[in-house]
């Protein structure tokens, strides 16, 4: 059974006008629901988890200030969201869903969180709407159970995945790579194992030949025995923050070529679904339920 993690803390109260779209956490569970393509059983509530697994990513000195809401007023402006004790929980339950997927993936082939997807989560602090990094917690977490050797982390959202490249920069055990737009935040780059950065406009047909002619390669070089997946929809040409020129068709081939190859090399997979930020919210939940579409075909 596909396994997806959900709470409803996910979709976290912001202030009118927001330009974050945090109504699509509750509407895509009730999307998949109502289409069939998944039931209440699918659905597990992930908790807050063990506070070892984050500091074995994140600095302890950072976690323990954001736990406290310490953190420095220019580093919460960093991060774009008015902090909390509530949104700082809702983060490591996100963290826990992630964790518990993998779990799910190693059973099944595959999980995924209805969030996550917090690349820009640094080692040390936040930005851009993440505080704590879900993959990368997600990633230690396995190799420090000795549930996976080599990982490789595929960020396919518009943005280049910053804090998981400066997390594992020095990591030879886990393998980022980075498929973005050139012209997108961060303007400053970190360097990812692998950084493929599109021009402006770029549509459906280059983006697949690109994704369909690296991907195959790397995971062939690197021989993972587990891969994360960050499925962001801000690569669509509708995206308000997003500079790329994909079709929500294009989009929903990039999720099918992506997990029929994890799942025909018997790959586990876990999926968080980070940006997506077109102006209908129709849009949104469209293009991130196809990917569960996609998921619940292939594997079950």
């Amino acid at each position: 059974m596909l396994k997806i993690a959900y709470h409803p803390i996910y979709k976290h109260p912001l202030p009118e006008g927001h330009r974050f779209p945090m109504l699509k956490y509750e509407l895509l569970p009730q999307q998949l629901i109502h289409e069939g393509t998944c039931t209440e059983a699918n659905f597990f509530e992930p908790e807050i988890p063990n506070d070892k697994h984050i500091v074995a990513v994140h600095d302890p000195e950072y976690f323990y200030d954001l736990l406290n809401i310490k953190i420095s007023p220019k580093m919460a402006r960093k991060i774009g969201f008015p902090l909390s004790e509530e949104l700082v929980e809702r983060e490591r339950i996100i963290a826990d869903g992630t964790i518990k997927g993998c779990e799910y993936a190693l059973k099944n082939g595959i999980a995924m969180n209805i969030a996550g997807g917090t690349h820009h989560a640094y080692s040390d602090h936040g930005e851009a709407f993440c505080m704590l990094n879900d993959q990368a917690i997600g990633a230690r977490y396995l190799l420090n159970k000795g549930l996976a050797k080599k990982i490789l982390i595929v960020d396919l959202d518009v943005h280049q995945g910053n804090g998981t490249a400066e997390i594992f920069q020095n990591n030879e055990s886990v393998f980022t790579f980075s498929m973005h737009g050139a012209g997108n935040y961060p303007f400053k780059k970190e360097e990812s194992d692998l950084d493929i950065a599109l021009p402006k406009g770029t549509n459906d047909e280059t983006y697949l030949s690109i994704l369909k002619k690296e991907l195959p390669q790397l995971i062939e070089n690197i021989q993972p025995d587990f891969i994360f997946y960050l499925c962001g929809v801000d690569i669509l040409d509708s995206d308000k923050l997003g500079t790329l020129g994909l079709t929500l068709e294009g989009c929903r081939k990039r999720d099918e070529f992506v997990l029929s190859t994890c799942h025909r090399l018997k790959i586990p997979v876990q999926c968080s679904m980070g940006g997506g930020y077109s102006p209908d919210i129709k849009i949104i939940v469209n293009a991130h339920a196809n990917t569960f579409r996609i998921a619940q075909n292939l594997y079950f």
